[in-house]
C-alpha cells in the first residue's frame, strides 16, 4: 500500500473527503517525524512504538579496494510493533 492508497482507505473508513484525509495522514506523518527528530518516542497503544536508535561511528572497509574508511555516527528511526498489531497480522 502506498500513501495514495492509504489516504483513500482513511477517507472511506473515517467518512472524510480524500482532501481532508490527505491532510490528516500528512499531519500524522509530520508529527511522528518531528517528534523523532527531537529524540522522543511516539507510542500508539495497540499499534506500536516509534523511536530513534543511535548508531556509533565505526570503521568499515571498501570491498573493491580493501581500503579502510570511517562510517560516521547516525540516528535511525525504529519501529516496534505492539501486541495487538502482532496478533492481527498472525
Amino acid at each position: 500500500m502506498n500513501k495514495t492508497e492509504l489516504v483513500a482507505v482513511v477517507a472511506q473508513k473515517a467518512g472524510l473527503s480524500k482532501a481532508d484525509s490527505a491532510k490528516a495522514v500528512d499531519g500524522i506523518l509530520e508529527a511522528v517525524a518531528e517528534t523523532l527528530k527531537a529524540g522522543e518516542e511516539v507510542r500508539i497503544a495497540g499499534f506500536g512504538t516509534f523511536s530513534v536508535a543511535h548508531r556509533k561511528a565505526t570503521t568499515g572497509r571498501n570491498p573493491r579496494t580493501g581500503e579502510e574508511l570511517q562510517i560516521p555516527a547516525s540516528n535511525l528511526p525504529k519501529f516496534k510493533p505492539g501486541k495487538t498489531l502482532k496478533d492481527t497480522v498472525n
